[in-house]
């Protein structure tokens, strides 16, 4: 997190946002999140949600996992509704509990981003509730089939571009550190498949930002 604040404070178009992942739920103390939230470019909660990818095999640790993953999860939630500041949440094969509980504790009171949006049909409506949908590098793949097929039915205006920096580098440079200058090429993949100039492509997702982010309207 110092770095981060490094990095805000040194650029102008850096912001930050603080929150806990949940590989880290261990970690979780809202007396580190109430130092670092107030700060003037500290902009959303998260990256925060539920991963289900690697759980333990053992079956009574596995519920345990995602029992204190749902906990974390929910306290974040609530975090931001109390800051008033949006969510960047992760979800991975946990998406129909992150929508049950993004629309249980009312998190469209404050909105967000599904980062890194898995392509899962299920969490579209969540359009409704504030959420945008982060699309990254993983467009550009060659297996990317499901986000290919389901990014024609995201609204366009619930649309933003994303690096997930340094992972899911897009192709032609995968395997090579991501950096915020590729996401040229995630923009190019979407104006070829919702068949819409680039400059458009640009616009709306730069535009899309500004609101999600309302209250920083310098952001980008």
């Amino acid at each position: 997190m110092p770095k981060a604040i490094e990095l805000a404070e040194k650029y102008d178009e850096v912001y930050f946002a603080v929150g806990i992942h949940p590989y880290d739920m261990e970690k979780y103390d809202e007396n580190i999140m109430d130092k670092y939230i107030t700060h003037p470019k500290c902009i959303a909660v998260g990256e925060c949600g539920l991963d289900y990818y690697r759980l333990p095999e053992d079956e009574k640790e596995k519920e345990e996992n995602i029992k204190q993953q749902k906990e974390v999860f929910i306290a974040q939630i609530e975090f931001a509704k109390k800051v008033k500041k949006p969510l960047i949440v992760h979800i991975r094969e946990a998406s129909n509990d992150s929508r049950q509980i993004l629309e249980q504790y009312n998190a469209k009171e404050v909105g967000g981003v599904l980062h890194c949006y898995n392509a899962s049909e299920h969490l579209l409506p969540l359009a409704n509730h504030g959420f945008y949908f982060g699309i990254g590098g993983v467009l550009t793949f060659k297996n990317a089939r499901k986000l290919v097929e389901v990014l024609p039915k995201i609204p366009k205006d619930k649309l933003i571009l994303e690096t997930d920096c340094p992972y899911l580098t897009p192709h032609p440079h995968r395997g090579k550190r991501n950096e915020p200058f590729y996401t040229t090429f995630v923009a190019n993949k979407v104006s070829e498949l919702l068949e819409m100039p680039l400059e458009e492509v640009e616009t709306l997702t730069t535009t899309n930002t500004k609101k999600l982010f309302k209250q920083f309207s310098t952001i980008i």
